[in-house]
């Protein structure tokens, strides 16, 4: 590592300097970086837990010591001393940590695990014109181990169950919510310590690459949240590492986030080397397919609030790093939650953007929710809950989610928010689904949506898998599933996601009675078509098609085998301009249809 490049901020790959790399033949080089300690030793299994002082000849606040005894899978922290005193701190650049409450770091070998899916990789892209459909789950709760006193099962051990749950419902990519080591289990991995290290909840960095590997060779796309905004308060990690506020604000009103965490400082160049290095770590070293970064509104202005105008420091750290990240993998997905209107955020760094492939579009979120919140009546005088969206959906590549920040603190799940009784909502979800489907946008769903769960999502349950007991559950559940077949069977949903060619409205709120209808393109002139009744009462409504062609229904959110009321039948027929297609609409219902 070229060390005026560290302090420039351009290194991408300084964890392949800093922390414990094993040797050929033997023994472990250790190295850290704290500028203003006045000594640094380090302890361990292979030291008997005694300190042993660490050299920094090379260069002042580089310090580094070989030692022969130390092996992978051996665990050690350092000791800083300071004007704080003697601190014991796990490594910064640490390939694994002990499980909480404790925090030694692990040795790891970063290169003992042979990847097997070149295939998935040579032929790997950013879906922009191809299908994205991503299933967000978290680790810990997506299966319950009760053989384990955590409740928890290994990396490797999930694969089986979660590439048979992905391609049940036809999801592309699974998005893992974070997996950097954090101390408390209510955090979510929200709040790290190990920026380098996989959770030991759930096993090794070993085991943490074979389950992406196995997802690669089952067709299955991997993407990790990653958090490069704050890190956890925890003494023994990145807080005042070297006695001073090496990685932080100093003492400010800016030094703490909304969540009591530190804030990284950007100004300080190695601080985003650190960052970029472990951005570019997960991606080279675990080949996942893609970052989606959290809580980006908190790096653009400061403390997230626009009122305290734009921290230019921390937008230029977010370029260069995305910039970098595209020329080491320009096949991966950079993708931000961002809930700003800050401008050119799916923007090319060289264009003047941020250099992010997505960014979610929470202004979709929220006005879809609320409008299915309301009443049929109330619904007729608000259609810009469902059409504002497609006035700025053009000026960035947006991705809808339903993530499990909408399942969780009293917020309700997706189908409880929906306006009326138990059995009210289920054709309004399922005409919501649909709605999301020919929508313009990548998508996001978070467990539990499949199977229409009322129960908030704890990360101590698995999702209430039983409710496939109860025919309403079970029958939302194939709806869900051939719903997203149909997004993978059929390039109009996806080719031109972000081509205003690709779109177009049919109708809007037609005449007051929340009839609305959306008709989407490929590139070989082949469209499908969704028309929606969101209204309480059956619906006319005569379509009137733009060309010559053969319409054939795909799907009917009505249908009895969804639990509705009309009988399924097939339809396929010859249409043209200026000949009417009449039809009759459920209430709370949708129809989807092919035409070419």
């Amino acid at each position: 590592m070229n060390i005026q490049q560290f302090y420039n901020g351009d290194v991408f790959d300084a964890y392949r300097y800093f922390g414990a790399h094993p040797v050929k033949g033997g023994g472990v080089m250790f190295r850290t970086f704290a500028l203003s300690a006045t000594g640094v030793s380090i302890l361990g299994e292979f030291t008997g837990w005694q300190d042993v002082p660490m050299s920094d000849a090379a260069r002042k606040g580089f310090y580094e010591i070989f030692l022969k005894d130390a092996k992978p899978g051996q665990m050690y922290k350092y000791a800083v001393m300071s004007g704080d005193g003697r601190v014991e701190h796990c490594d910064p650049y640490g390939f694994g940590m002990e499980l909480r409450p404790n925090f030694a770091s692990i040795v790891r070998d970063l290169d003992s695990y042979r990847f097997t899916d070149d295939h998935w990789m040579k032929r790997r892209s950013d879906n922009l014109d191809r299908p994205l459909n991503i299933f967000e789950l978290h680790m810990g709760s997506f299966r319950r181990n009760g053989a384990d006193e955590n409740g928890w099962y290994t990396y490797d051990e999930i694969a089986d169950e979660l590439i048979e749950f992905v391609r049940k419902y036809h999801y592309t990519h699974v998005e893992f919510m974070p997996l950097t080591e954090y101390p408390f289990d209510g955090s979510w991995g929200y709040q790290v310590t190990g920026f380098f290290a996989p959770t030991s909840r759930y096993g090794t960095a070993e085991q943490l690459k074979k389950l992406i590997d196995r997802l690669h060779n089952a067709g299955i796309g991997a993407i990790l949240d990653f958090v490069p905004a704050h890190f956890a308060n925890d003494y023994y990690a990145l807080r005042r590492y070297d006695g001073s506020e090496l990685y932080e604000y100093p003492a400010s009103d800016v030094s703490k986030s909304e969540w009591g965490s530190s804030n990284f400082i950007f100004s300080r160049r190695e601080v985003a080397s650190f960052m970029q290095s472990a951005a570019n770590y997960w991606l080279t070293e675990y080949h996942f397919d893609g970052l989606r970064f959290d809580a980006v509104s908190r790096l653009i202005y400061w403390m997230g609030d626009e009122k305290r105008g734009v921290n230019t420091t921390s937008v230029e750290f977010l370029r260069k790093m995305n910039r970098g990240l595209k020329t080491l993998h320009p096949s991966a997905m950079l993708i931000a939650e961002d809930s700003t209107s800050f401008p050119g955020g799916t923007r090319p760094v060289d264009m003047g953007g941020l250099g992010f492939d997505y960014k979610w579009d929470l202004g979709w979120m929220n006005d879809t929710l609320d409008y299915f919140m309301k009443t049929s009546d109330e619904r007729k005088s608000v259609p810009d809950k469902l059409t504002f969206s497609m006035f700025y959906f053009y000026n960035e590549r947006h991705l809808l989610p339903f993530s499990h920040d909408e399942v969780v603190h009293g917020k309700k799940t997706i189908i409880d928010k929906i306006f009326g009784d138990y059995e009210e909502k289920f054709p309004q979800c399922r005409a919501l689904y649909m709605y999301m489907l020919i929508h313009p946008g990548k998508k996001l769903n978070f467990m539990g949506n499949e199977i229409a769960m009322f129960r908030e999502w704890d990360e101590t349950r698995e999702p209430d898998n039983f409710l496939l007991k109860y025919p309403l559950h079970d029958s939302f559940s194939s709806y869900y599933a051939e719903l997203w077949e149909n997004y993978l069977k059929y390039p109009a949903f996806y080719e031109l996601d972000y081509d205003s060619k690709g779109f177009r409205w049919i109708t809007i709120n037609d005449y007051g009675r929340n009839v609305y209808g959306i008709e989407r393109y490929d590139r070989r002139g082949g469209a499908v078509l969704a028309i929606f009744n969101f209204s309480k009462d059956p619906q006319d409504y005569t379509f009137m098609p733009d060309r010559t062609g053969t319409l054939k229904l795909l799907m009917n959110s009505d249908w009895e085998r969804f639990s509705g009321k009309t009988k399924e039948m097939k339809i396929k027929m010859k249409v043209a301009p200026g000949a009417g297609v009449p039809m009759t609409l459920a209430p709370f219902s949708g129809v989807l249809y092919e035409l070419r």
